[in-house]
């Protein structure tokens, strides 16, 4: 007679959310700190598009020059108005215009740094000497240059912005897709008959996109200051709109009340430095891949 084979134990699953949460255990320091900062400010700009103390848009809710307290938590400045408001209304504007900004550059940059990078040739050059060329400039006085001529807004600020950014994401991909056109598993999927258009984008392009989210990280951070750069020199979004740089001029005549520039001053220093933290993490992360 033979024994019953006994069933198997039963295995058990992972929670749902384990491969996430190991993965964020495993990740850099920085990594973990500049997410944290990222979930701030994203509830921070959700709230502020639901709820502030008072209208952020209103002149004179309190005295003019209040220094923090109570009923103001971050004072008020030269018109009345409530500097806390102000400045959580205007996360949402700043985290929009950075994140808008930097995807715009990055698809753009991207498509003509894989072009460049695959085409070769007359192309390449083209493409590259116009790099150059708008590389020559220094980027914020750039970026200043054409919201002056083309005027304020925030859709002239978002344009601007992401073409100043572009030439790093071109150059970047460019040199992934160049360094991997010439690899056997490109030239194995040219002789099994795919397009030109088929093999950079499904075996050459997706090997560039991981160091591509992490320069757009870094690159998050600069687009943020420079963003804020614009509202402080008046260039920027409409005026009298909720935004940091703005907000930061408005405090310049009025050294005595260091509140008005103090506050929305440090939420550019949180956003860029989230961003920067991020992508300082992720660069770390390829480079030890």
């Amino acid at each position: 007679m033979t024994a019953p084979v006994s069933a198997p134990p039963a295995r058990a699953h992972p929670a749902p959310g384990a491969p996430a949460a190991r993965r964020l255990r495993a990740a850099p320091p920085t990594v973990r700190v500049g997410l944290a900062l990222m979930a701030l400010l994203v509830a921070a700009a959700v709230v502020g598009r639901i709820w502030t103390p008072y209208d952020p848009d209103a002149p004179a809710v309190g005295v003019p020059f209040q220094a923090p307290g109570g009923s103001h938590w971050f004072g008020t400045d030269q018109a009345g108005g409530d500097v806390f408001s102000k400045t959580l209304a205007a996360t949402w504007t700043d985290l929009w215009l950075t994140v808008v900004a930097v995807a715009v550059a990055f698809v753009v940059g991207s498509l003509f740094g894989a072009i460049a990078g695959y085409r070769g040739g007359w192309t390449d050059a083209v493409i590259m000497r116009v790099t150059e060329i708008l590389q020559s400039f220094p980027a914020l006085l750039l970026a200043l240059l054409l919201v002056t001529t083309l005027g304020s807004g925030l859709l002239n600020v978002i344009v601007v912005v992401a073409f100043v950014g572009l030439p790093g994401y071109l150059r970047l991909l460019r040199a992934e897709v160049r360094s991997s056109r010439s690899r056997e598993f490109a030239e194995a999927a040219v002789l099994a008959g795919n397009s030109g258009t088929r093999v950079l984008v499904r075996h050459l392009v997706p090997g560039g996109i991981a160091p591509l989210v992490s320069y757009a990280a870094v690159n998050a951070a600069w687009v943020a200051i420079v963003v804020s750069s614009l509202g402080f020199v008046g260039v920027g979004i409409e005026p009298g709109s909720p935004e940091w740089g703005s907000m930061i001029a408005g405090g310049k005549d009025a050294p005595d009340a260091y509140w008005i520039s103090l506050f929305p001053g440090l939420a550019v220093l949180l956003l860029a430095g989230a961003f920067y933290l991020l992508g300082d993490g992720l660069v770390d992360k390829e480079d030890h891949r």
